[in-house]
């Protein structure tokens, strides 16, 4: 695998989603992003496709998903959670931390 490979994860709870890999770990690690999380993957949870996208090594989320885009994939955009929503979870009933 090499830098810029475009991917589908085929394990996990980004399975089937396209993904990018942004840098290479090792033989068996590679670290990926695109309309998945940006994480360390094993290379054998990833199929490879034919195409190849120009990024650089430990490249944005937003160069990443551009050029996946222009190469014709489908990513959705990451939803964003607001500030208060994270606070409204923090403070619910049954969510104390126990010490």
């Amino acid at each position: 695998m090499n830098i810029g490979q475009v991917c589908i994860k085929t394990a996990g709870r980004d399975a089937g989603l396209v993904c990018a890999v942004i840098d290479v770990i090792n033989e068996n690690f590679v670290m990926i992003d695109g309309a998945t999380r940006r994480r360390k993957c094993n290379v054998k949870h990833l199929e490879p496709t034919l195409k190849k996208i120009e990024i650089g090594r430990n490249a944005s989320h937003e160069s990443v998903v551009e050029e996946l885009r222009k190469a014709g994939f489908e990513v959705p955009e990451k939803k964003e959670v607001k500030k208060e929503t994270a606070e409204k979870r923090k403070n619910q009933p049954g969510r104390e931390r126990v010490s």
